[in-house]
């Protein structure tokens, strides 16, 4: 039979003008018809930035879509059949072979797909594709479950793309991975059938909508059975993990076609359409875990004793090499294990043992001893089931893609890629790899990986648009293909195929099983309209196309590289731009200015204001995500400041200066609104806005309480005491005197910490001048130097000599404003007698200091627990839990928390932000039963509050009142 070849698309130019009325163009048209607004991106710039994931690959879309529901995908599928447009289908956009990149129709489904089902109290559970693997396991912790897939970027993949790409991990294996954990999937298929696989008459629904589909499937079948050579090549690369081409053992592990078409869809890539949701097995979490390091002479050594190893019953077993070794001691985070070795040729194993109780990974432990005995090891091994020292083993294996990527020169990309070979080859290839680097002039680049499966992944920095390194670049990867081929292995074991190895899909699988893969490309995309040049392509150089360039345009924007860790994390990501496409859309705009596009770039640059200045919450949770340490906050302030308005800057000048007078003021003017009828500061504010912007003036709710009570009066408290006498000096944050109390009534945070450490016995010491003071915050976020520079020496020098010089803790009753201290502390760089200043959150202090103290009489039932983004980067989350746990019968953090992205005033001034961010957590705290509403900084208890109509409060008041 001659092989059957795909239909090739017809391509532009990606910055080439639609055709009129071209397909792309009719089926936009009819797809805003029928779904109506909010479906189509309409923004230059969020096109733009959409565009970009993970992978060195950078296409255009000409359209970018997001379905709100089933329905709607089938229509948007019905209409690009109908007029023939292309499209992708695009979640996470953390894959890493350009299979989420298209210059026609990209469909985003990550927005609005994001419901997880717990079933059967952790079996099985229900997702859809734009939630992440963390927040499924989060769901599914309490049940002692998690996913069988356990990729290393969890925190970020989705399971979109988890199940597009057969994704695994460090202990999936191939036993638990989406294909062999699969019960039932709702799909989507390219003419817009919609199929339920779990209905019992999903067979007749099939054969009746589909009818060639349904018997083509069957002859696929037949035809790969039939064939003892098919069966063979199948048997042996599928034993393997195996993500090259179509997952062709679906013909041979089940005969329905039912069952071989969702199988077949595993894997896909949205080649075949869109798995709207999945049902899935889940496996057990062992809770204890014995971890260890083992260093051998080489890598030969290392690989030799993975059999020995897997017998041992580890469940993990990962494989770096000794430039993995090497890189990891220039972190200086590296374990003793690695740095006090003179790395040469050596290579390590980071093993790992789980079970369900402490005695029985002691034994596990025990066993393992008499293994490692035999070993040719280079030094030393100790397991350990400590959580810091395991932590600190992992950062050798997890900060490699960080050290590798954040240091690659300026101008390239880094690719991550993953092979798989038989473990008795794994030695020898790791051995070859490593001399196509040295051949080929790639410093630094790094093999580790999954030992116990033979899949390694490895690392380079490559520069796509010098032509010399791009024929370097073509050069590797043939004689990478031809190496991993020869023994016999597979040029992809967990990243899918993508674009970057389609052109070698033929080579591996031969010219009879690629026929079978085309032909049943043909049979449900006959028109190759659903993401072209992905798996399948007939262009032997499709994968030295489109690729991404790395333009310089500023520190922070270079050092990125796209991989979209910090997404989930970001308050905006529903509303307007992430960080990642925060720093692509700054790449976009130089990279037009550079074509000479001046009013593109200068189009861009207007809706950069909104999109990406006025609506970024510069709240820092970007960085604890990110692998590459990039603060998007950090570069959001510095371009406001770059931006800002020279009489901005001077009035806030002069509120720093009058400060003691500014917060009363704006606590009488609260007050003030509150006895007014809502309408006249709604209606006043909104005129302001419109003159001023939307950006100066907040916008008054009839939600926000009525002002506070001064700082001042804290100063003749019976609690305060002298500095001589004090254990620690309290800092009241300006907020608290600005908002009054949620409940209108009751101390403030600031007056409930005093009671508590006078009810505990503590001493503490408010300094006179503190109405003068202030964390400097809201003119840090803004970008308002003047004003910062005035309240931090006052405040610093304030709070130096309260202190007896740093003697005493600086102890401060909001989160964000112990936060804004900290940096104030390490930005007066021109004064270092200020680092000796110790700053500490009330909530931590209270934790260590006072709650033993205490007799709580009266503790709710059931508290909703609200941390937030300044708490968990200072690191007192589990503070934060102890006091609240202290309150409450049952303290409870929503699984979808997340930061209000309040910021300040921000919430205030664009409200839809703080609506934006809070949304899924309000839905859950709305649909649970609570007696109580904490957290611990005014302005998020604010946000939470209007988010959920629920009344949040800092969590000492509510220790104040159940411990009177």
């Amino acid at each position: 039979m001659a092989p059957i070849r795909l239909p090739l698309p017809t391509l532009r130019p990606d910055d080439a003008p639609a055709p009129p009325d071209s397909p792309l163009d009719r089926a936009v048209a009819r797809i805003e018809r029928e779904c109506g607004s909010g479906v189509v991106v309409t923004g230059e710039l969020e096109r733009r930035a959409v565009a970009h994931d993970a992978s060195h690959y950078l296409m255009q879309p000409r359209a970018v879509l997001r379905p709100r529901d089933t329905h709607e995908v089938g229509r948007i599928f019905a209409a690009a059949a109908d007029t023939d447009a292309g499209l992708t289908l695009r979640s996470g956009g953390t894959s890493l072979s350009g299979q989420s990149v298209t210059d026609q129709i990209l469909v985003d489904v990550r927005r609005h797909f994001k419901s997880v089902e717990v079933l059967d109290r952790g079996a099985r559970v229900r997702v859809q594709p734009g939630v992440t693997v963390r927040q499924v396991n989060a769901r599914l912790a309490p049940h002692g479950r998690a996913l069988g897939p356990d990729p290393a970027s969890e925190s970020a993949c989705t399971l979109g793309g988890v199940v597009a790409d057969n994704s695994s991990g460090m202990a999936c294996g191939t036993e638990f991975n989406t294909y062999r954990t699969l019960e039932s999937m709702v799909l989507v298929l390219p003419s817009g059938t919609v199929l339920d696989t779990a209905a019992p008459d999903a067979g007749e629904q099939l054969r009746a909508r589909e009818p060639d589909l349904f018997e083509g499937l069957l002859r696929l079948r037949d035809r790969v059975r039939g064939n003892p050579e098919s069966v063979r090549t199948i048997q042996r690369l599928f034993a393997m993990k195996n993500t090259m081409g179509y997952g062709l053992n679906s013909f041979l592990d089940h005969k329905d076609p039912v069952a071989i078409l969702e199988h077949l869809m595993i894997g896909s890539e949205g080649t075949l359409g869109f798995v709207a949701s999945a049902t899935l097995r889940t496996v057990p979490v062992h809770p204890h875990v014995a971890t260890g390091l083992l260093v051998f002479p080489t890598v030969v050594a290392a690989t030799s004793a993975v059999p020995d190893l897997v017998g041992s019953q580890c469940a993990t077993l990962e494989l770096m090499d000794a430039t993995s070794l090497a890189v990891s001691q220039r972190t200086g985070l590296a374990p003793p294990a690695i740095m006090d070795i003179p790395v040469g040729q050596q290579a390590a194993l980071l093993v790992e043992y789980q079970h369900d109780t402490a005695a029985g990974v002691r034994e596990l432990a025990e066993a393992a001893a008499s293994t490692f005995d035999a070993l040719e090891l280079a030094g030393p091994v100790a397991l350990t089931t400590d959580p810091r020292e395991r932590a600190s083993l992992w950062t050798v294996r997890k900060g490699l893609y960080t050290t590798v990527a954040g240091n690659r020169p300026q101008g390239t990309n880094a690719l991550l890629e993953d092979v798989v070979v038989p473990v008795d080859q794994l030695g020898g290839t790791c051995e070859e790899l490593t001399g196509l680097f040295d051949a080929h002039g790639y410093r630094d680049s790094v093999i580790f990986g999954h030992a116990k499966d033979g899949n390694v992944h490895f690392m380079l920095n490559e520069q796509f648009d010098d032509p010399a390194s791009l024929r370097r670049y073509e050069q590797f990867t043939e004689e990478m293909v031809e190496l991993i081929l020869g023994r016999g292995g597979s040029l992809k074991a967990e990243h899918g195929t993508g674009r970057i190895m389609a052109p070698f899909v033929r080579r591996q699988y031969g010219d009879e099983l690629y026929s079978v893969m085309v032909e049943l490309k043909a049979l449900i995309d006959p028109g190759n309209r659903f993401n072209p040049g992905v798996i399948l392509t007939e262009d032997p150089r499709a994968y030295l196309r489109d690729l991404k360039t790395a333009p310089a345009v500023e520190e922070e924007v270079d050092r990125c590289v796209e991989c979209g860790y910090c997404e989930p994390v970001c308050p905006s990501r529903d509303l307007t731009l992430t960080p990642r496409q925060r720093i692509v859309g700054r790449r976009e705009i130089a990279d037009a200015e550079a074509r000479g596009e001046h009013e593109l770039a200068g189009r861009m640059r207007r809706e950069f204001d909104y999109d990406g200045l006025q609506t970024c919450a510069v709240d820092g949770m970007c960085v604890t995500a990110c692998p590459v340490d990039i603060n998007t906050g950090d570069l959001v302030r510095r371009l406001r400041s770059e931006n800002r308005s020279a009489v901005a800057d001077l009035v806030w000048a002069g509120l720093a200066r009058a400060w003691p007078v500014t917060v009363p003021g704006a606590a009488f003017a609260l007050s003030l609104a509150r006895r007014m009828p809502a309408a006249l500061p709604v209606s006043a504010t909104s005129v302001a806005r419109a003159a001023l912007g939307t950006d100066t003036v907040p916008r008054y709710s009839p939600r926000l309480p009525a002002g506070g009570r001064s700082r001042a009066g804290l100063t003749t408290a019976p609690a305060n005491v002298r500095a001589d006498r004090a254990r620690a000096v309290f800092f009241p944050a300006c907020i608290g005197a600005m908002f009054g109390t949620v409940h209108g009534e009751g101390p403030s945070v600031s007056e409930a910490f005093l009671m508590l450490c006078e009810r505990a016995g503590v001493d503490v010491h408010v300094p006179e001048g503190i109405t003068s003071t202030c964390c400097g915050t809201p003119w840090k976020s803004k970008g308002l130097p003047s004003g910062y520079e005035t309240m931090s020496r006052r405040t610093l020098e304030t709070l130096w000599e309260a202190s007896e010089h740093g003697t005493l803790p600086v102890v401060c009753d909001a989160s964000s404003c112990t936060e804004g201290l900290v940096t104030m502390r390490e930005l007066a760089a021109n004064s270092p007698r200020y680092a000796g200043l110790r700053f500490v959150d009330a909530v931590q202090f209270v934790a260590e200091n006072v709650l033993d103290r205490l007799t709580v009489s009266s503790p709710v039932g059931a508290l909703a627990v609200h941390p937030t983004c300044s708490s968990v980067q200072l690191g007192i989350n589990d503070h934060l839990l102890r006091v609240a746990g202290a309150c409450a019968e049952h303290a409870t953090v929503p699984f979808a928390w997340g930061c209000c992205g309040y910021a300040g005033d921000r919430g205030m001034l664009h409200p839809e932000l703080t609506a934006a961010a809070t949304a899924p957590e309000a839905a859950e705290v709305q649909a649970g039963d609570f007696d109580a509403y904490a957290s611990l900084n005014r302005t998020c208890e604010q946000g939470m509050t209007e988010a959920t109509g629920k009344p949040y409060e800092h969590v000492l008041q509510v220790l104040e009142r159940v411990s009177r």
